[in-house]
């Protein structure tokens, strides 16, 4: 416990800053907020620096492509006017699919990485980053599902950030778990775009 209330105290400025800023994010993306992207954009910048620093290549490269979402997000936000865009749901098949993909994907990523990079947790780095590039993606596009995985992402880097001493951001990975629960019932009750989801099947 004084372990962990030192790592606490030992908090930048600037860490707290980025998760300020990425509660903003998560809270007003559940709500459907345009907002939620400029959020984004600035706590990722921030995050950039934080995760190089503690030697996370993986996550540094993914809030750079967080960076380009954030501006892709807002984009698509803008031009459908993003209440006007209706949640839609995937089939259970084409999860299946995809998470098989991405986990088989991590895989090869992860040990290619480990023959080049000497950076502890560089496996669990990768599989969340692969996970998470996929998982904006169904945010931006108002997939309903994309709060389920983001519920597990958030638990495997809450433990990851633990390790890493970055423990606010570590408590914030944790109360991201229960936004995603928040985001997932608030987007079970948006109408569901049944044109998309024929698409999709």
């Amino acid at each position: 416990m004084d372990s962990f209330l030192a790592q606490l105290a030992a908090t930048s400025m600037l860490e707290g800053v980025a998760v300020v800023l990425a509660v903003a994010y998560v809270w007003l993306a559940a709500r459907q907020n345009i907002w939620c992207w400029p959020c984004a954009l600035v706590s990722t910048g921030i995050y950039i620096w934080l995760f190089w620093n503690v030697s996370l290549p993986f996550h540094t490269g993914l809030n750079f492509y967080y960076l380009i979402m954030a501006v892709y997000g807002m984009y698509k936000w803008r031009d459908n006017k993003a209440d006007s865009i209706s949640v839609q749901s995937w089939p259970i098949y084409k999860h299946i699919v995809c998470v098989t993909g991405l986990a088989f994907s991590a895989l090869i990523l992860s040990h290619f990485a480990n023959t080049v990079l000497d950076a502890n947790y560089i496996y669990l780095d990768a599989f969340i980053t692969v996970f998470s590039l996929f998982t904006t993606v169904l945010v931006a596009h108002k997939v309903r599902e994309n709060w389920l995985y983001w519920i597990v992402i958030n638990l495997f880097a809450a433990y990851l950030y633990f390790a890493k001493d970055l423990v606010l951001t570590a408590i914030l990975f944790v109360c991201y778990t229960g936004f995603a629960i928040y985001g997932f019932v608030q987007w079970r009750v948006a109408p569901v775009n049944v044109q998309s989801r024929h698409e999709a099947a």
